[in-house]
């Protein structure tokens, strides 16, 4: 079905290929890999919209600190640039945050996300970054009966906390009035939605951070953090060493790896903004699993759009567990994603990842069946990576114990604005400002549930995954599906983790 168009890990996103074409030669190349031994006030280990925000904020906070970003790739490289753009809030989240949090923390939390979407047009304005920001809102849609009453508790939810303005049922009519499907039926609509082209909005913030002093080292792998090391070693590092404890006055060391040579950062406090990559260091592996997600993109066609009506800037996506989102460009493709892809090991990120053709071809048949007038459409891109799981699928964000070692992950697919409200809270552990508003919210500190060991995790994680998927896939035929497909499917959710159908 793709035809000649293959996912590999060794070519760049499209977002992230029309980004790249747009920068200055000199641009490209202000960020030279770490050679030596450097000091900081704070480093950020990660280059993706966690860490670029952080370092963001550390320079409004703390204009004169010596901020460090390391990233292996380039900025950008990771999830941050080849995600599906899409700036969505969390009211769909609001029973969630209500049943962790209380109503009071709940409101406040979802109130600063929907800041946070305003927070990236706001700044793509004022720094003259044509990240396309559009704020359309966006449309969840059943595309199943088993998907029927998509969002309805969280609908419920707000309007118990007088916010039912923010997620409201939309009716088969009114979702077909918008875009015109065979296959939709009912849905819900988030008012405060947005979406980006990713990669620009990385590169952007990337260049403001250069222009404002922050040194980004990127093709810099770190090695070793305070003695931890990601992978079987564990948390001795290579000569030995066991980080000691409870010396939280004693500098932060990161070792690092580049093709030009070893390096070093002596730091007061570090910021660890991995994504998926996290999964694969000690101290934080536990409470994230990883499998991946896919995106095609079709080539321009402003007639069939216009023919079926989605002309409106809208961001869409079904009511699986394993969702297919998809959203259109302003040259008039559609770029539609499925998270169908694979778990994986012990936090390894290979080309299962990146690789993945039959993630990717399930991806196209998404787009296929929702759009079937589509189907002559040519495919002309495809690429994917990982994502980072939680168990009640929110993120983190909190520190090591006794040490200036500060952590935001767990995004599950859905990080764009809420890396924003990370970066505040990060940059306001980083440099010990507890009054900070950001750490007022309840969100800040907050642990989800941790995940067995391996290869437990990468057993359970894989057998729930297929299972979630097989059963999804039979309900779209209109089919039950195997009863002990049914059973594993719903694994997760007895086992007391918020994955997979109830």
């Amino acid at each position: 079905m793709l035809g000649a168009v293959r996912p590999s890990g060794a070519r760049r996103s499209w977002w992230l290929r029309e980004a790249l074409a747009a920068e200055t030669a000199d641009l490209a190349a202000a960020s030279p890999p770490l050679r030596g031994t450097t000091t900081a006030d704070v480093v950020v280990i990660g280059g993706g919209y966690t860490g670029l925000w952080t370092a963001w904020r550390l320079t409004e906070l703390a204009p004169g600190a010596r901020i460090v970003i390391l990233e292996a790739d380039i900025c950008g490289g990771g999830p941050s640039g080849r995600n599906g753009g899409f700036v969505t809030g969390w009211w769909d989240e609001l029973p969630r945050l209500v049943e962790r949090h209380g109503a009071e923390g709940a409101l406040a939390i979802a109130r600063a996300i929907d800041a946070s979407v305003d927070e990236i047009g706001a700044w793509c304005s004022a720094h003259g970054v044509d990240a396309w920001y559009t704020k359309a809102g966006s449309l969840s849609v059943s595309a199943a009966p088993a998907q029927d009453g998509v969002g309805r508790e969280a609908v419920e939810a707000c309007r118990a906390l007088g916010v039912a303005e923010e997620f409201v049922v939309v009716s088969p009519e009114e979702v077909r009035a918008r875009v015109n499907s065979p296959v939709f039926r009912g849905g819900v609509f988030m008012r405060g939605a947005a979406t980006v082209q990713p990669a620009i909005l990385a590169r952007g913030l990337r260049r403001v951070l250069l222009e404002r002093g922050v040194t980004i080292h990127e093709g810099t792998t770190v090695a070793e953090l305070d003695g931890e090391r990601p992978g079987w070693l564990g948390a001795v590092g290579a000569a030995g060493r066991r980080a000691p404890a409870g010396r939280a006055g004693r500098p932060v060391r990161v070792l690092t790896t580049s093709a030009v040579g070893g390096g070093e950062v002596i730091a007061r406090s570090a910021v660890v903004a991995l994504n998926a990559w996290a999964a694969a260091w000690p101290s934080f592996g536990r409470r994230l699993v990883t499998w991946s997600s896919y995106i095609v993109l079709t080539e321009p066609i402003p007639d069939r759009l216009a023919e079926i009506g989605w002309t409106g800037g809208e961001g869409l996506a079904d009511a699986r567990f394993t969702l297919h989102y998809f959203r259109t460009t302003p040259d008039q493709r559609i770029a539609f994603g499925g998270g169908g892809g694979r778990a994986g090991f012990g936090g390894r990120i290979g080309p299962a990842f990146t690789d993945d053709t039959v993630a990717a071809e399930r991806a196209a048949a998404g787009l296929r069946r929702l759009f079937p007038s589509l189907r002559d459409v040519r495919i002309e891109d495809a690429w994917g990576g990982p994502i980072d799981i939680t168990s009640d699928h929110l993120p983190m964000f909190a520190s090591v114990p006794s040490r200036p070692i500060h952590y935001g992950h767990g995004y599950s697919g859905n990080g764009v604005a809420p890396s924003v409200l990370g970066g505040r809270m990060l940059a306001a552990l980083a440099l010990e400002r507890a009054e900070d508003p950001a750490l007022s919210l309840p969100l800040a500190g907050a642990l989800p549930r941790a995940f067995p060991p391996e290869p437990f995790r990468y057993v359970g994680a894989r057998i729930a995954r297929e299972a979630i998927v097989r059963t999804e896939e039979a309900e779209e035929r209109g089919e039950r599906g195997s009863r002990v497909l049914r059973a594993m499917s719903r694994m997760p959710r007895r086992l007391g983790y918020h994955l997979g159908p109830q």
